[in-house]
């Protein structure tokens, strides 16, 4: 029996930058049927609590705001992806952009807060198959530490909006990120809880950000990513053997019964194609070896297979767009 056998090894993309602002755009129904017509059976859905409340007065919701995250959640169904919703700005904490005016890890209010979000979403989704949708409550949680987040404050959030949760919707599938926002540690702390984890396809993040300009400054001087031997924050390079010891600690908690998946993964437009691919095709194959699946950021945009802006693919023009064939073949391939 492989490592991950909790969860279905679900493939896919995140359709990122539609539903993160109070301006949010619309969902497209051909992202969701061309992402079943390509082979693909999952999307994750980046949400901030601002499209429907205000940091001002959070505990009011609007739900008429939530007609988008109706329409993914229907066209999802539509199409046989597994939707997974997932706050990237709760009330309390962001991971990047501007600060919560309080604090989802230490302060009760915001707990409270942010486990009112999520009831009014758990119940209103209670009817739908967890087959069909699962819950990410927060998207990408610190490096623990005694100033903002300790693993302590991270587990009793994780448990209390578990709770809340099972309370209207007890059977609905509840999957918490990793620590270091995500690409870093498991939390077997919670393996008893009976959610799934979430880690990331974004180390070294000097070959996966190189030249990402919401880095902060001093973490972009990397020399030009190479594989193997990009590096990370540490400015220690990274070969095949480092991303199999990393995995290993996810593949170990996946052997204690927890599903684990991977939400996020992909590469940043300045790394050089050829080299991506390389260090992908070696992340997707130990992931798979452990049968846990992925999710791409994003579908269509600089870390998509559509439309990337990319300067150095020869893209093919596919229903209109530009199509990064190679990474679409190597996805497809796992």
């Amino acid at each position: 029996m492989p490592a991950q056998h909790i969860l279905p090894r679900w493939r896919g993309f995140n359709l990122g930058d539609i539903h993160m602002t109070k301006h949010y755009k619309a969902f497209r129904e051909d992202d969701f049927r061309m992402i079943a017509d390509l082979g693909f059976n999952f999307v994750r859905i980046p949400m901030s609590y601002h499209v429907w409340s205000t940091p001002q007065a959070p505990r009011v919701i609007d739900e008429a705001r939530f007609e988008q995250m109706d329409r993914a959640v229907e066209l999802g169904g539509k199409h046989g992806l597994h939707v997974c919703l997932n706050l990237h700005r709760g009330p309390g904490y962001c991971c990047g952009g501007d600060p919560e005016p309080f604090s989802l890890w230490k302060d009760a209010e915001a707990l409270d807060v942010f486990c009112h979000h999520w009831e009014t979403i758990a119940k209103r989704y209670r009817d739908i198959s967890p087959d069909r949708l699962s819950i990410n409550p927060i998207n990408e949680p610190p490096v623990p530490s005694d100033w903002e987040m300790t693993r302590a404050e991270h587990a009793h959030v994780i448990r209390t909006v578990t709770a809340r949760i099972r309370a209207v919707d007890p059977k609905r599938l509840i999957i918490a990120d990793g620590m270091w926002y995500g690409r870093g540690e498991p939390s077997p702390e919670l393996a008893d809880l009976g959610v799934a984890q979430s880690t990331r396809g974004y180390m070294p993040m000097g070959l996966t950000h190189y030249q990402a300009s919401w880095w902060r400054e001093g973490d972009m001087n990397f020399p030009v990513p190479v594989w193997p031997g990009a590096m990370e924050a540490d400015h220690m390079p990274w070969t095949r053997e480092t991303l199999e010891a990393h995995y290993g600690q996810w593949a170990d908690l996946a052997a204690q019964g927890v599903g684990v998946h991977c939400g996020e993964c992909g590469c940043y437009i300045h790394t050089p194609h050829d080299v991506f691919l390389r260090w992908f095709e070696d992340v997707l194959d130990i992931l798979t070896g452990h049968n846990i699946g992925y999710a791409l950021w994003t579908f269509r945009g600089d870390f998509g297979i559509l439309d990337s802006n990319r300067q150095d693919v020869d893209y093919e023009d596919w229903h209109g767009h530009k199509l990064d064939r190679k990474l679409l073949d190597l996805l497809q391939k796992y």
